[in-house]
């Protein structure tokens, strides 16, 4: 009888360690890794696109906030796309963003805009590459409010402008680009002879 007994509760061991594996088995075949997916160190950041190279840009959140929104947003509509570099001063900047700057009146360059001007976020360096607001004159402009669209990138460091103007962010890659346009051969206004294009900006998310 005992003999029976054992034989029976080896069987049903058996069975249930068999039952088991086969589960597991199943469970390792059916199941489907899935791998974790990091974020993009560089979401957030802007590509610039121009005819001379991509430029990118890191956008300050933090210290310019509405600045690094606006930008952001121009650049997702597409207000930039085919715009210029329609001032560039060699040792100093070059300045973008001005939709006149698709027509052929080169007088009109610099003058434009979208209907609105950005409350002032000033507060960070002007150190070589960073980006920063354009804007007009303290005659007209106390409060030192920024264009809506136009930028410019520094080529060195312009410290004396420092407190006066917006930086709301600074370049992470292409500064070669931005020295190869600062180089171009330009008209008495500043406006490269051979247009500089900026083809897009792409936003990356």
């Amino acid at each position: 009888m005992k003999y029976i007994y054992i034989i029976v509760c080896a069987v049903l061991l058996f069975t249930h360690f068999s039952v088991a594996q086969k589960q597991s088995s199943k469970n390792k075949k059916g199941k489907t890794d899935v791998a974790e997916q990091k974020e993009n160190p560089k979401k957030g950041f802007a590509v610039i696109e121009t005819t001379l190279g991509n430029i990118t840009i890191q956008l300050n959140d933090s210290a310019a906030p509405k600045h690094s929104a606006n930008f952001r947003k121009l650049a997702k509509d597409g207000y930039y796309d085919s715009t210029t570099f329609h001032r560039v001063i060699p040792n100093f900047m070059i300045q973008g963003g001005d939709p006149n700057s698709k027509n052929g009146d080169r007088n009109t360059h610099g003058m434009g805009g979208p209907e609105y001007r950005i409350d002032a976020e000033i507060g960070l360096k002007h150190d070589r590459g960073v980006i920063a607001a354009a804007r007009q004159g303290d005659q007209i402009n106390p409060q030192r409010m920024s264009n809506g669209s136009q930028f410019y990138i520094t080529v060195v460091p312009t410290t004396f402008l420092d407190g006066q103007y917006s930086v709301f962010g600074n370049v992470v890659e292409g500064m070669d680009v931005v020295d190869k346009i600062a180089a171009v051969p330009r008209d008495p206004r500043d406006n490269p002879i051979e247009k500089i294009m900026i083809k897009k900006v792409t936003v990356i998310e």
